[in-house]
C-alpha cells in the first residue's frame, strides 16, 4: 500500500515509504500573464531543455513599448530547497511588485527540488541558469526580452530563505568562475538575501534561539535537502557564517543588503553574515535592514503591510543607488 507515511513534515509535506513525495504546499501556479499586472507583463523560457527548467521573466510594460534598457534581477525562490516554484502565486506577485518597484528586468529561476534531487542539484541549476541569463550579454541570445532590455552592467541577484543561500554561492562562484568570456569582472553588481537560510549546529551568539524544538525542525530540512551531507547542519553549504572553513572574501559582487527579520530563528545568522563580511577582506559596501517584530518570509504572506513595504522601497533603492 501507498498510504505508509516514513516521515510527516506536515504541514509542508509528507514522504512515504514507497519513496512518493507529497508536498502539502506551494504546489499551485499561475501562468505569465501578457496582459499587464501593476505595469509589467511576464512570460516563461526554457533554459535548461534536458531537464525541462524554466524562468519566468517579467518586464515593465513601458519598456517593452520604449525599448529602453533596465537593470537586471535574478532571482532565486525559497522553500527549504524542498517546496515552492518560480511560479507559485506568492512568487509571481512577489517579482510583479518588485519589478514595478524597482524599475528592473527580472527572471525568475526554476530549479530541481530535494529530496528527489538533493544538493548540489539545486545549487548547480541555478548556475546554469544564470550562465543561460549571461548568454544575453552581447544581445544575441535566445531571449527577445533581455537582448533588447536588460542592462548587465546592473546586475542584482536576490532570493529569499534557501534561495538567498543560492544567492550567496551563485555569487562566491562568480568570484571564482566567468559567467561569460565576454565579462571583465564577475558581472554582478550586488546581491540581497532576504531571511537567508545559513545555520550551524552551536547558536551564533547569546541572541540566538536556543529552542532545541525549532533548532531540530530547521536542521531536519538540511538533512532532507542535503542526506549525504557528513557535517549536518555545520556542513559549509549551510554554516557559512561560523564555519572557518568559510572564506567571503572573494565574494564576487560590490554591494550586499541583507534583510532580518526580528522574531525569525534565522536574522542571528543574517546579521553574522554582515558582520564576517565586515571583517574580511572583501572590499564592497553590506547593509542590514531588520524588520522589528516580523518573523520569517512576512513579506511574502501580508505584502501589504507597513514593514513589508518598507522593506519593498529599500529593495528597490538598492536598483537606483539610494540608501
Amino acid at each position: 500500500m501507498d498510504s505508509e507515511i516514513a516521515l510527516d513534515f506536515s504541514p509542508v509535506l509528507k514522504i512515504y515509504k514507497s519513496g512518493r513525495i507529497e508536498r502539502l504546499m506551494g504546489e499551485t501556479t499561475v501562468p505569465p500573464s501578457s496582459e499587464p499586472q501593476n505595469g509589467v507583463v511576464s512570460k516563461d523560457v526554457l533554459y535548461s531543455p534536458d531537464n525541462n527548467l524554466s524562468v519566468r521573466i517579467y518586464l515593465p510594460e513601458k519598456a517593452a513599448e520604449n525599448g529602453e534598457k533596465l537593470p537586471l534581477l535574478v532571482y532565486f525562490h525559497g522553500g527549504g530547497f524542498i517546496i515552492e516554484t518560480a511560479f507559485s502565486p506568492t512568487y509571481h506577485s512577489f517579482l510583479t511588485a518588485a519589478v514595478s518597484a524597482s524599475d528592473c528586468v527580472a527572471v525568475s529561476v526554476d530549479y530541481r527540488r530535494a529530496p528527489e534531487h538533493p544538493i548540489s542539484v539545486p545549487f548547480d541549476d541555478s548556475w546554469t541558469a544564470l550562465k543561460w541569463v549571461f548568454t544575453h550579454i552581447a544581445g544575441s541570445g535566445q531571449e527577445d526580452w533581455l537582448d533588447k532590455h536588460a542592462d548587465f552592467s546592473k546586475v542584482v541577484l536576490s532570493g529569499d530563505s534557501a534561495g538567498a543561500n543560492i544567492v550567496h554561492h551563485m555569487a562566491m562562484r562568480a568570484g571564482k568562475e566567468k559567467l561569460s568570456p565576454d565579462l571583465n569582472d564577475t558581472g554582478i553588481s550586488g546581491i540581497i538575501l532576504v531571511h537567508p537560510y545559513f545555520w550551524s549546529k552551536q547558536p551564533i551568539d547569546d541572541k540566538d534561539t536556543k529552542d532545541e524544538t525549532l533548532r531540530m525542525k530547521v536542521e531536519s530540512f538540511w538533512k532532507m535537502a542535503n542526506p549525504d551531507s557528513k557535517d549536518g547542519p555545520d556542513d559549509p553549504l549551510l554554516n557559512v557564517v561560523q564555519s572557518e572553513s568559510v572564506d567571503l572574501s572573494g565574494l564576487g559582487c560590490g554591494k550586499v543588503l541583507v534583510m532580518v527579520a526580528e522574531k525569525d530563528a534565522l536574522a542571528r545568522q543574517g546579521w553574522g553574515y554582515a558582520a564576517k563580511l565586515e571583517k574580511s577582506c572583501w572590499k564592497g559596501e553590506v547593509e542590514v535592514l531588520e524588520s522589528e517584530g516580523e518573523d520569517h518570509v512576512f513579506h511574502l504572506m501580508k505584502p501589504t503591510c507597513d514593514k513589508a513595504i518598507e522593506a519593498m522601497h529599500k529593495f528597490s533603492a538598492f536598483f537606483k543607488g539610494d540608501k
